[in-house]
């Protein structure tokens, strides 16, 4: 009975050595490796290496043609922890904003406001809202504000036109930048630069093509001097 124990005993202790030699090689040789280029793209999660390849932004008044202020009410929402919107309201964490639009940083009066921001000259225009709330980080260095920003300009147009409307005397919003950019004026004298009232050169074919008198100018031809000059 003992012998019959010790040989089953064996047998299991060989197949369990087996197994594990099998695992082992099995694994060396299906080894995984993150793939070069993923199967699929996981949305919301940034790619390696952080390149971009999205559209560029246009300027903040494009978007601000177009600012719907109830989606901006919406995106305030995320404000609103801090801050209060209503006339006369309360500062929180942060200055009560009614009446921001257009009023120079650090406004509201008794509220202990950054140095970093006191210091960034100017007022709340467009573009200094568009700058604050893409990243208040960047746009005064050592704030105490701590929120990361709105990445979509489309968000921050629309809680721009939502602050603008929660003033007792709105600013009119800016009209959309006309699309695409006037073609570069060449400096006076360069090389190459059209001067005013001059007459198109012509080679001697098209001057030869055209009736007499067509050509005028100090370019033009003369059409009357001394025999000789004829003959030339």
């Amino acid at each position: 009975m003992d012998d019959r124990a010790n040989t089953i005993a064996g047998w299991v202790l060989m197949g369990g050595i087996a197994a594990l030699g099998l695992t082992l090689v099995t694994g060396e040789y299906f080894h995984g490796e993150r793939p070069e280029k993923m199967g699929y793209v996981v949305e919301g999660v940034e790619a390696e290496g952080g390149e971009g390849g999205g559209e560029a932004e246009k300027p903040i008044e494009f978007y601000l043609a177009s600012a719907d202020v109830a989606k901006g009410a919406e995106v305030f929402k995320k404000c609103a922890a801090c801050h209060t919107d209503t006339k006369g309201g309360a500062n929180g964490v942060g200055p009560n904003l009614w009446g921001t639009v257009g009023k120079p940083h650090g406004h509201v009066a008794g509220f202990p406001y950054s140095d970093a921001l006191k210091s960034v000259p100017g007022n709340w225009d467009w573009t200094a809202l568009n700058s604050w709330l893409t990243s208040p980080k960047k746009y005064a260095p050592g704030t105490k504000m701590t929120f990361a920003g709105l990445s979509k300009p489309e968000d921050r147009a629309n809680v721009i036109a939502y602050l603008n409307s929660t003033s007792d005397s709105p600013l009119p919003m800016p009209a959309a930048p006309a699309e695409g950019a006037a073609a570069p004026t060449q400096p006076a004298g360069a090389v190459g630069a059209p001067v005013a009232g001059a007459v198109p050169a012509q080679t001697e074919a098209q001057a030869a093509k055209q009736p007499v008198g067509n050509i005028k100018g100090e370019a033009a031809p003369a059409t009357s001097g001394t025999s000789a000059q004829e003959k030339h």
